[in-house]
């Protein structure tokens, strides 16, 4: 058997912060049941037990929402447990985290990092920025309540990274989020476009992250990275990385940069499950973790439809010259599909803008880092 990956919503859709640009939200929204409400205990048990079952090397339980922590410290303190008690074979366990940080206190930061989470805590800037849309019920940012769980992680040695939302707004100011993320010694960051909701032609709303802006933050944000490294001043930046390491001859760590969708097991808190997270929805429903087995799940039809779809690439896509380095891009940015199949990245020009200007500069890191 394989090794493992999952992530797991134990909170389903809840959260506690009303983000403008919350692709869950709108995917919640489309399906048969918006909310599973929390996972049982019983459930997390079944699905630790299959989990470990299953894997071969390593298995990896990365939780996410809607707000994961909502579910509370206590679920987490009984994965603990359940690990040890299922690990039979004794293989790797991963765990990872991506919360909003807002219920972060230091009881939930010394469980991080004396049980080596790796947590993302989304963060999209300086107050001004953040707080335009990741905002709570009551319309108020969470800005202050980040950097609380930010400090907090600090004191207490959590490992983590920063995840930022590359939307209308933020893509205009990448040289203040960048210089920002710098003063606070953010070493290590993703920066994840925007979507616009399921099924519905993009850039209809005042989040929307356009081909046009993505264009100017993909070249200033290389821009200001590769002046960093080229000096010394080491910052991870997930994509640039993964680019970097493609030219050296490494997979790309990120499904979006492979080409095609791989099944990877989205588990949602009553135990239905999904091949992506961006299609947790009725039409790509592939089992539950109640009555199958992970292999039986990756098996079934609507599993291998969901990856056989994603290997159609258009044939402007493959005669184009970035297309070992591209591949495409996400299905996901691919949508809505024609004739059931993916069209060209709705970021195609965007992407073809960016290694033209970039391309050299790339090469040269990954000279510079194989001679290291």
């Amino acid at each position: 058997m394989p090794p493992l990956s999952m992530l797991i919503k134990p909170a389903s859709s809840n959260c506690n912060l009303r983000c403008k640009y919350c692709f869950y939200h709108s995917i919640a929204e489309s399906r048969s049941t918006e909310s599973f409400g929390m996972m049982s205990e019983d459930m997390l048990e079944l699905l630790v037990k299959k989990g470990l079952e299953y894997a071969e090397g390593t298995c990896t339980f990365a939780f996410q929402g809607g707000e994961p922590t909502l579910i509370g410290l206590d679920y987490f303190r009984k994965l603990m447990e359940l690990q040890k008690k299922y690990n039979t074979k004794n293989i790797r366990i991963n765990n990872a985290l991506q919360t909003n940080g807002v219920v972060i206190n230091d009881e939930w930061a010394e469980f991080l990092a004396k049980n080596n989470f790796l947590v993302g805590i989304s963060l999209d800037g300086p107050r001004d920025i953040h707080d335009m849309n990741r905002i709570n019920a009551k319309n108020m940012g969470s800005f202050t309540q980040v950097m609380n769980a930010i400090e907090l992680f600090n004191k207490h040695k959590v490992e983590y990274n920063i995840l930022a939302v590359v939307n209308a707004l933020t893509s205009r100011h990448i040289s203040k989020l960048y210089n920002f993320f710098k003063k606070n010694d953010f070493k290590y960051l993703q920066f994840i476009p925007c979507l616009d909701p399921l099924n519905e032609k993009p850039g209809g709303h005042k989040f929307s992250l356009t081909p046009e802006k993505y264009t100017y933050f993909l070249k200033t944000l290389f821009d200001l990275w590769y002046e960093d490294i080229t000096k010394g001043n080491m910052v991870s930046i997930r994509y640039f990385d993964n680019l970097v390491g493609m030219v050296m001859g490494y997979p790309p760590e990120s499904c979006g940069m492979a080409g095609f969708c791989t099944c990877y097991y989205v588990v949602e808190a009553d135990g239905s499950t999904y091949p992506c997270d961006f299609y947790v929805i009725d039409d790509w429903y592939i089992g539950n973790i109640k009555d199958n087995n992970f292999e039986e799940m990756r098996c079934t039809d609507t599993a291998v439809k969901f990856v056989e779809v994603s290997s159609n690439v258009d044939p402007k896509c493959r005669e184009c010259k970035w297309y070992q380095i591209c591949r495409g891009g996400c299905r996901r940015t691919r949508e809505p599909f024609e004739n059931e199949k993916p069209v060209l990245n709705y970021y195609c020009q965007s992407y073809k803008e960016f290694f033209e200007y970039a391309d050299e500069r790339i090469e040269r890191l990954a000279v510079m880092f194989r001679q290291r």
